[in-house]
């Protein structure tokens, strides 16, 4: 499933620690939707989490500077290992093999009615540590809306990038935008109804050597599928190289190859409901190709 807490744990030494923020999505208050939003109802469903889902992702990377692309392919298989306690709260774990290809994360998060919290990362970083818990999706989901995720400034980076002892402060802000449902295809297969979901973050770094500003950002689009999960996201990040006039562009995507869901609903910590709305258009239509389920649980209509 993956809820791309982590900006797909961004592969950018550089901003290592800020890029651990995946897509998808911090929230504050302030949803703005236009006169014609669409609530889509029962939105946890487009992030099952039942222990034992396994999501399997090819993955490419391409990187370099305007005039030098070097292409990387990977995998990432993305589980649901359990639960675990969290500053005195049920979390779900998820570990992933190789998100962004840098190797493996457990990655914790909390659902309830007003949406999921992200607890963080093992291994994580300084930076992650100074901002979670914070919640990274909102029910219930309403297209055609945005909202501004993050607007932080003075954090500590936790890296020296100009070399004169002292960590970097860093100023973030980012804003997420839902669209309506579409159709993606993936290795898996064609899904008519995926949820769309895009995200900008600015990062304003602040060396401590001459006060230099040096900026990035990270752009991220991502498509989430009811009772499938993440099915696909598409990711460009720029970061200035110090002491070169040109630019590093980095571009990751990851699609989703094969997934084996566990039956049952999406959970609700207990005592907890989901969160009512009205509703989305269009059902479910999807051509499965290799997605494999226990005997007990059928397709998702």
């Amino acid at each position: 499933m993956r809820y791309l807490n982590n900006w797909s744990i961004f592969n950018i030494q550089m901003f290592q620690s800020v890029l651990v923020l995946s897509f998808l999505f911090v929230a504050v208050p302030s949803i703005q939707a236009n006169s014609g939003s669409l609530l889509l109802q029962h939105s946890h469903e487009f992030f099952p989490d039942q222990t034992g889902n396994e999501w399997r992702y090819q993955g490419r990377i391409s990187e370099g500077t305007v005039n030098q692309i070097a292409d990387k392919t990977f995998v990432n298989i993305s589980t649901v290992t359990g639960r675990e306690q969290k500053d005195g709260v049920e979390v779900a774990v998820f570990h992933d093999t190789n998100p962004g290809n840098q190797g493996p994360t457990d990655s914790y998060y909390r659902r309830d009615a007003a949406g999921i919290l992200y607890f963080g990362s093992k291994p994580g970083t300084k930076l992650e540590k100074q901002l979670v818990p914070y919640q990274i999706v909102r029910f219930p989901l309403t297209a055609h809306s945005s909202f501004e995720q993050l607007n932080r400034k003075g954090l500590n980076l936790g890296l020296d990038l100009d070399r004169d002892g002292r960590a970097e402060d860093v100023d973030i802000k980012a804003r997420v935008t839902m669209f309506d449902q579409e159709p993606v295809t993936v290795p898996l297969g064609t899904y008519q109804s995926a949820v769309r979901m895009e995200a900008q973050m600015d990062l304003l770094v602040h060396l401590s050597s001459d006060g230099m500003l040096v900026k990035g950002f990270d752009t991220m689009t991502a498509w989430f599928v009811r009772g499938v999960g993440l099915v696909k996201y598409r990711e460009r990040q720029m970061v200035p190289m110090l002491g070169s006039s040109k630019d590093r562009i980095i571009e990751i995507t990851e699609e989703l190859e094969s997934a084996t869901l566990q039956p049952g609903a999406t959970s609700f910590p207990q005592g907890e409901s989901s969160t009512k709305g009205v509703f989305a258009h269009d059902p479910l239509h999807n051509e499965l190709l290799q997605v494999s389920f226990p005997s007990r649980l059928g397709t998702h209509p």
